[in-house]
């Protein structure tokens, strides 16, 4: 028998959001592709089977990032939900944190509803649903973005991926509630498994407050195994409140009066009690080494913004980091060294683009470097004359001082030049004048013997 908490989390859910039956539109059964129309495999039906599951029971989806995780959940014939199947995400984009704005590439966390209409059999990744984002939360909170899915194709750029198998399986399960008669089902899409010890490894996480929220929804599914009734006030998610007969709860607005019911209320204070003492035991473990170190995750709308601006610009075509820039603690911003551009007609087009720039930048510059040997070549060739021109004038200049400074200082007449054999023959030898006396007069008397 359904305890009697459980009860009531499973009417509060079904009579306060239409969650399960109600009928599907027509148009939703005729829309589905053949690839849309395989049945499950007969091992899924047996199982679900063996744990009192109709085929076209009503189903949840949780999704957890850390451990690459999507689980179905299926309502039994008790009213509560449980696993049938467990998948890996091929891919999911971006980090551990909630999607801030459109480009961000980050997939989304939160409380989310998949209703017929959002079923796409023709998807281009084979099989796909939108999750519905933005969300009442998200609207509230500025948070913006479309198209985020869970498709095949293993390729993800803000949503989650999975093998053309396995989306080929959970939109059966989606497709065969729907034809039940089930409106809508729930998407929990989470960090990681909202136990103590993760908590404890993300408590100094900037996004950690918004985890804690998160985690009374995941409490609540825990507790009672049926997906929890999700509003909205004050900007955050209340989960299984009532509020007074003619009061509503408003995304924007103060929460109103609301209750649960006590059975709930009692379970989930002993169970909170209980989380409380596994939380503190995970914290004394923390110096033993024991628990793995956090993931990263995006830190809030600033880092949102840098890695949108990286998504418009390589949706132009732009030749930037092959991935995402990511930003540090302290604010600075880190990318790869590899650069490249996306691989589409924008991408070819903006190349293109981007090499005849290039091409009539060289030009231009060699256009200019030659304009500017030229000049210098003309001015060298200028400031040549000019410097031999000065040369000249100032030579001449020099000449001139000199000739007047000579005039000025004529040099000193030199001293008479004389003969000096003569001065040598007129200047008596004082040594000499007794012998040239006798000479002389030897001379008088030949000259006499001989008539002279």
């Amino acid at each position: 028998m359904l305890p009697r908490f459980a009860r009531a989390a499973f009417l509060l859910a079904t009579v306060a959001t239409p969650l399960v039956v109600g009928g599907c539109s027509e148009s939703s059964i005729k829309d589905f592709a053949p690839r849309a129309s395989m049945s499950l495999p007969s091992a899924v039906l047996k199982r679900m089977a063996e744990k009192g599951m109709p085929k076209t029971a009503p189903i949840m989806a949780r999704i957890f990032k850390e451990e690459g995780k999507l689980e179905i959940w299926k309502q039994k014939n008790n009213g509560r939900y449980d696993v049938i199947a467990t998948y890996d995400i091929c891919k999911w984009s971006g980090k551990l944190g909630p999607k801030y704005t459109e480009g961000d590439r980050q997939a989304p966390e939160g409380f989310y509803t998949v209703r017929p209409s959002q079923m796409n059999p023709k998807s281009e990744y084979y099989l796909a649903f939108n999750i519905g984002f933005p969300n009442a939360y998200d609207r509230a909170n500025g948070r913006t973005g479309a198209n985020l899915m869970v498709h095949g194709a293993c390729s993800s750029s803000g949503c989650y991926s999975m093998t053309d198998k396995q989306i080929g399986e959970i939109y059966a399960f989606g497709r065969d509630a729907f034809t039940g008669g089930q409106t809508e089902f729930q998407i929990q899409a989470y960090p990681f498994r909202m136990t103590a010890q993760n908590m404890v490894r993300y408590r100094n996480d900037p996004n950690y407050p918004f985890w804690q929220m998160l985690k009374q929804g995941y409490d609540h599914f825990e507790l009672t195994k049926v997906p929890p009734k999700v509003d909205v006030c004050e900007k955050r998610y209340v989960f299984n409140q009532t509020t007074e007969p003619g009061a509503s709860f408003s995304p924007t607005g103060a929460c109103p009066a609301s209750t649960t019911s006590p059975e709930l209320a009692t379970a989930y204070h002993s169970y909170q009690a209980s989380y409380q003492t596994a939380f503190d035991q995970a914290l004394d473990e923390l110096d033993e080494g024991d628990i793995p170190a956090p993931k990263p995750s995006i830190l809030g709308a600033q880092e949102a913004k840098v890695v949108a601006d990286w998504s418009r610009r390589r949706a132009r075509g732009e030749r930037i980091s092959v991935e995402p820039p990511s930003m540090r603690a302290d604010g600075t911003i880190v990318a790869t060294s590899r650069m490249g551009r996306i691989d589409s007609a924008v991408g070819r087009k903006m190349a293109a683009r981007e090499a005849a720039e290039a091409e009539k930048m060289r030009i231009a510059e060699e256009k200019a470097a030659e304009k500017k040997r030229i000049a210098e070549a003309k001015a060298a060739e200028k400031a040549a004359k000019k410097a031999a021109k000065e040369a000249e004038i100032a030579a001449k200049k020099a000449a001139k001082e000199q000739a007047a400074v000579a005039a000025a200082n004529p040099p000193p007449p030199p001293p008479p030049v004389t003969d000096t054999a003569t001065a040598e023959a007129a200047q008596p030898d004082q040594g000499s004048t007794g012998s040239t006396s006798v000479l002389g007069g030897i001379g008088k008397r030949i000259g006499s013997i001989f008539g002279g």
